[in-house]
């Protein structure tokens, strides 16, 4: 049976693939300062709520909580994350969304070449799954396998996991502004011929891809939030058509729920990094929506 850690790294690692390769550009706003934690005060809210840019994987060595971010798991109501990983039967269920539709496999959508560069990929590196499982996966779901294996690393975690864990000891209350199920089938709205064939250009540019993952890794360490908007909004115009999808229309549904429940709850609201910067990110939009927001430090990790 997969491992639970392999599941849910499974269910989160998707954003991080539209960090490294898919966006478009944005308005230029002011430079943000270097922290990945934010406090949201002022309009309606009588206590404060805190949002924190994750790095879905990173290094085990990197993904640890610092001071800044401890005192806020400590002082706030709840935990949210993209999706409630603490729901196991949730996540398990998930899974069957993660397949394509119509019992496609990734054998039906490439060139007998192009399937065998793919197979042969996975068959010298190792992997979560066995790439028998794999081949019925939607490809962009493959694809975040071979990021967490460009990582400069043996043993890789993920910031919400760790963010979990000290929840878990505090007893907070952990939720999700999404469903794992919703994730999943997100890249039903993205033509599987198109994944696929995004899959066999990432395995054949492997080496520039994995320079540019310890880019974006380095920019995270860094705490720029502006390096990561800068990497993750180059110009992509075979995919930039699914970006309201994938990333801003989540922004602002996440904007538009947190109204309701920051006004109830001190929160403590861990989502991607790449969601937080720019004129269509979660912090720009809470500003837009009459919020302060301030930067907090985190201190030594």
């Amino acid at each position: 049976m997969i491992a639970q850690n392999s599941i849910k790294k499974i269910l989160l690692v998707f954003v991080y693939v539209f960090l490294t390769g898919v966006a478009i550009a944005q308005s230029a706003l002011p430079k943000l300062p270097n922290t990945l934690l934010w406090q949201v005060t002022g309009k309606d809210l009588k206590r404060p709520t805190y949002i924190f840019g994750t790095m879905h994987i990173l290094c085990a060595d990197d993904a640890v909580l610092g001071a800044g971010l401890e005192s806020a798991i400590k002082n706030c109501d709840e935990i949210y994350f993209e999706i409630d990983m603490s729901d196991m039967m949730a996540m398990l269920n998930a899974m069957k969304y993660m397949t394509m539709n119509g019992d496609k496999k990734l054998s039906d959508l490439l060139s007998t070449e192009d399937y065998s560069k793919v197979k042969n990929y996975f068959s010298e590196h190792q992997s979560l799954m066995p790439f028998s499982m794999l081949e019925r996966y939607k490809p962009m779901l493959i694809g975040s396998l071979i990021e967490e294996q460009n990582l400069p690393c043996k043993t890789t975690n993920g910031m919400e996991l760790v963010i979990m864990k000290e929840a878990r000891r505090l007893n907070k209350k952990i939720n999700g502004l999404e469903t794992a199920v919703f994730q999943a089938s997100l890249f039903d709205s993205i033509p599987y011929k198109d994944q696929a064939l995004e899959l066999v250009k990432y395995i054949d540019s492997s080496n520039e891809f994995r320079k540019m993952t310890d880019t974006l890794a380095q920019a995270y360490k860094e705490q720029d939030l502006n390096k990561i908007e800068e990497l993750s909004t180059k110009e992509d115009p075979a995919s930039s058509h699914y970006m309201d999808l994938l990333l801003y229309g989540r922004n602002l549904n996440w904007a538009w729920q947190l109204q309701r429940l920051m006004r109830e709850k001190s929160l403590l609201v861990a989502v991607g990094a790449g969601h937080l910067p720019g004129e269509k990110g979660l912090l720009s939009l809470l500003r837009k929506n009459g919020y302060v927001i301030t930067p907090i430090t985190i201190g030594e990790k």
